[in-house]
């Protein structure tokens, strides 16, 4: 049984990423460890220059519905079409791309260690949303982003809708 009650499927995991992160205060806490590392690094603090502590909690809503979790952050923040306009106008570079996975993948390890699987399935994630991420925040702020569809969900597997 996992600390939020569900039970674990034989494979040790749970019945999504959701579960197997621990849940909202496992996001919160993997979002805490990630933005430490970010508003202390070179290279990304410039990005994240506007950062508010409330970015964190943005961050976990939106990461717990992708995993299999409650869907509020389109019920209270906008959905997907939200989460790209935030990215509007940043202007991520490559250099950022890469140093953004980096400090993703450290703090993964330092959050749940030991959890090779749990951080590879993260990472799959992480992965293409940054692609997507870098893509948006080349377009200026007001851009018009179109439909983008509803918040993708992902699983132990990678995208499942």
């Amino acid at each position: 049984m996992t600390d939020n009650g569900s039970e674990l499927a034989p494979t040790g995991r749970g019945t999504s990423l959701y579960d197997d992160v621990e849940g909202l205060d496992g996001l919160r806490r993997l979002s805490d460890n990630f933005y430490d590392r970010v508003l202390a690094d070179p290279i990304l603090a410039p990005v994240f220059v506007d950062f508010t502590p409330t970015h964190l909690e943005h961050v976990a809503v939106w990461l717990a519905e992708v995993f299999g979790g409650p869907a509020d952050f389109t019920a209270r923040l906008g959905g997907h079409q939200a989460l790209l306009h935030s990215h509007l106008g940043i202007g991520m570079n490559d250099a950022h791309r890469q140093r953004w996975l980096e400090l993703m993948t450290d703090a993964i390890a330092d959050t749940y260690p030991g959890r090779t699987d749990l951080s590879a399935a993260l990472m799959t994630y992480f992965d293409w949303g940054a692609a997507i991420a870098q893509d948006v925040s080349q377009e200026p702020v007001g851009t018009d982003v179109g439909e983008p569809g509803p918040t993708p969900r992902w699983g132990w597997d990678g995208q499942i809708s």
